[in-house]
């Protein structure tokens, strides 16, 4: 088949003078490095750390942190905050990941098909997307969550099925303007069936704008599971989560304000990290930055 860029494209564009853009944006290495760094805690550090995050020592209830034994303090039962803050960023970044992954899934098939086909189908599929649309992401989250049991698995397929719709337009408009050009159509001409052109053609070419939206797609679902959490609809105790963490700080604001601090300064550092990574990518990626 005649392509201009093959499935190669993505891991071409990553070097120079991509990677030197990427690099060259301080926001975005440091919005990596601080995921990185973030995951590699989450992950390595419980084993080691001498407290359980589920260990209750009434004794020493709503210790401030750097007063004691316990570096960040402890919360309301006597448990210790920074195993629970670890603990929970490893529900809420695990959340973040698998709602990204099945959402990009399915914004991406919907608006391959539709970038496609267009007519009918496209039409079809698209309104469907505008109707989704319609509906607050707030307001639409909430309502659905009120009908599900609560968990991880619940709240990661709720949180990717009404944040699908970005993508799909995103892929839509990438499909269109694809389907228009020379490789497309000389593929079309020599025999190549929808499914060739659309996996092996079409899709490849869009790599770099479905990562970018996947690294903006985690944090607005890191963002999504807190507040779902925060508002007692999502992750429920005692599984911590950074949105259950605030929630249960809410009584204790005055007198342990560190309780409402320390999971909000992770959620943002989270949130503001992948927002960075989105933009460094989006920059890095684009064959015109050079050129502007």
């Amino acid at each position: 088949m005649i392509s201009p860029v093959r499935s190669g494209a993505f891991a071409r564009r990553l070097r120079r003078p991509g990677l030197k853009r990427f690099l060259d944006n301080r926001r975005a290495v440091g919005g990596a490095a601080a995921i990185a760094t973030m995951v590699l805690a989450c992950i390595a550090v419980p084993p080691s750390w001498p407290y359980d995050d589920t260990f209750i020592d009434v004794q020493i209830r709503l210790l401030p942190p750097f007063a004691g034994p316990h570096l960040l303090g402890t919360d309301e039962l006597g448990r210790d905050i920074l195993a629970r803050l670890l603990m929970a960023g490893r529900i809420s970044l695990a959340v973040g990941f698998l709602a990204m992954t099945l959402s990009i899934l399915i914004g991406t098939t919907v608006g391959l098909i539709a970038g496609f086909y267009r007519g009918f189908v496209g039409a079809a599929l698209m309104r469907l997307v505008d109707a989704f649309l319609c509906f607050p992401n707030v307001l639409l989250l909430l309502a659905v969550s009120a009908f599900i049991k609560p968990g991880v698995i619940s709240i990661i397929v709720l949180i990717a099925c009404t944040s699908w719709m970005d993508v799909a337009r995103i892929v839509d408009g990438q499909i269109r303007s694809l389907r228009e050009r020379d490789f497309s159509l000389a593929a079309e001409a020599l025999g190549a069936s929808d499914g060739r052109i659309m996996f092996e053609e079409l899709l490849p070419n869009s790599v770099a704008p479905i990562v970018v939206a996947a690294s903006l797609q985690i944090a607005h679902a890191i963002l999504a599971e807190s507040y779902i959490s925060f508002l007692g609809f999502g992750i429920q105790p005692p599984t911590p989560s950074w949105g259950n963490m605030l929630d249960n700080a809410q009584s204790y604001l005055a007198g342990a304000p560190w309780l409402a601090i320390l999971p909000g300064m992770m959620i943002t550092i989270a949130v503001v990290s992948f927002n960075f990574l989105g933009d460094g990518l989006r920059d890095a990626l684009d064959p015109r930055a050079g050129t502007q």
